[in-house]
């Protein structure tokens, strides 16, 4: 079955981004600004702003239909502040919102990372959601293990696969 529009996938990226609002806030700065011991150079700022500048990326391709993730502005006071990582989260979770009705097979194109800038890839809006949904995950498991290296507990769930989550519950019900 294939979808049509991008609603559910933005409400999935909508979600997670969140999930990131409500965990950064309640963070003091050194926890949510420096590394733990033995887990340098893993910052709770540094993955977030990583995932973040992967969603404007995104949004600044979806003008031109082409999306360049190594063109990431790679602003520090994101990673050093939480506040300013609240109101870049806000931000995109307005721009996304605001994408919803595009078709999710709408083509694009994709500047393949770390190679040769004029390699494109063909992809298309929902692939590239689907993508950023994915590594956001990805980042998040990360930040999850780097707050628990700083003694912070975390929901046992942020930063796991929905597929991982789908078999555990399947896994659970079999027993």
């Amino acid at each position: 079955m294939a979808i049509e529009d991008c609603s559910e996938l933005i409400a999935t990226n909508t979600a997670l981004l969140q999930q990131a609002l409500a965990l950064v806030l309640p963070l003091d700065d050194a926890t949510y600004s420096t590394s733990p011991a033995d887990l340098a150079p893993h910052r709770v700022g540094s993955h977030l702003r990583h995932a973040l500048e992967f969603y404007g990326c995104f949004l600044e391709g979806l003008e031109t239909s082409c999306i360049d993730y190594d063109a990431r502005k790679r602003d520090e006071t994101i990673e050093r502040d939480r506040h300013a990582a609240a109101d870049k989260i806000s931000s995109i979770i307005r721009r996304l919102d605001k994408t919803s009705s595009l078709a999710a097979d709408e083509a694009l194109t994709v500047r393949m990372e770390d190679g040769d800038p004029n390699v494109c890839l063909r992809s298309s809006v929902g692939r590239e959601l689907q993508a950023l949904s994915s590594h956001t995950i990805h980042h998040f498991a990360l930040i999850a293990v780097t707050l628990r290296a700083h003694g912070v507990e975390v929901d046992p769930l942020f930063g796991m696969s929905p597929s991982t989550l789908h078999f555990q519950a399947a896994r659970s019900g079999m027993r």
